[in-house]
């Protein structure tokens, strides 16, 4: 059965980004030293922070359990790493309560529909 769980959050491309970031700041850094010194002190600030958002969001995009907002997927394909973090197995009252989601768009149907009632996709 299909579900709704978090999704992926920090991506490849937002490492992209963070090797942008990090040569901004590296650029600003060095041109800031040649005039107000506290202006480079922000600099080195941006590059810290810009290593520390690169190296999570190559982490999380290379993993194999990402963390993300919302992904539809059945329990046995990726398990949820919030459930694995605090110990929830899976037996509360929320998932004991039979829902069937649209694979497509996510939108709840019933268990006797073919089709789903927002996209009109076929359900397998």
């Amino acid at each position: 059965m299909k579900s709704i769980k978090p999704g992926r959050g920090p991506s490849m491309m937002g490492g992209i980004m963070g090797i942008f970031m990090i040569f901004f700041g590296i650029v600003w850094t060095a041109i800031a030293f040649q005039g107000v010194w506290f202006m480079g002190l922000f600099g080195i600030l941006w590059t810290c922070m810009a290593v520390i958002i690169t190296i999570r969001n190559f982490k999380n995009a290379t993993s194999k359990n990402r963390y993300s907002t919302y992904d539809i997927v059945d329990a046995n394909e990726e398990p949820d790493p919030f459930n694995e973090r605090f110990g929830n197995n899976g037996t509360d009252a929320k998932q004991k309560t039979p829902h069937r989601y649209c694979p497509y768009c996510g939108n709840e149907v019933g268990a006797d529909h073919e089709y789903c009632g927002q996209c009109g996709r076929r359900l397998s």
